[in-house]
């Protein structure tokens, strides 16, 4: 059997140009590419700290007409790895709540841990875990 891995994550979007903003500009992330499918009813964006098959992406999809999803309560989050969680809290702040976001969670050690945590909201509501990694 060949080795696994994850290739991407997909979110479903409001608005694909808000979430390209928030993923690129608060989260650092680059976009990788785009795919329009009009006949389909559908956009895509891929962003992420590299692409496959290296690294992970994040794929964006914007249904056209749909501004708004129910996230349901499976959904858990999106880890990131950052050098100093709480250096990066106050990095994105300001722009995090520009885009829609938000930091829902501040630094601080995970419950029963030391592990140092936070959680952002985009502008979705989809959670982002930043774990610290030095």
């Amino acid at each position: 059997m060949r080795p696994m891995r994850i290739l991407h994550t997909m979110l479903r979007v409001g608005d694909l140009q808000r979430s390209i903003d928030f993923y690129t500009q608060v989260l650092g992330m680059s976009l990788l590419r785009t795919t329009k499918r009009p006949d389909q009813q559908y956009d895509l964006a891929f962003l992420g700290y590299g692409s496959n098959p290296d690294h992970a992406e994040i794929e964006l999809t914007y249904n056209y007409g749909v501004s708004k999803y129910e996230l349901g309560s499976a959904y858990g989050h999106i880890a990131i790895g950052v050098p100093d969680v709480a250096a990066t809290c106050a990095a994105v702040r300001d722009q995090a709540q520009a885009l829609g976001g938000a930091i829902t969670r501040e630094p601080g050690p995970v419950k029963g841990g030391s592990t140092v945590i936070a959680f952002i909201t985009d502008p979705d509501g989809y959670k982002i875990e930043l774990i610290e990694r030095r």
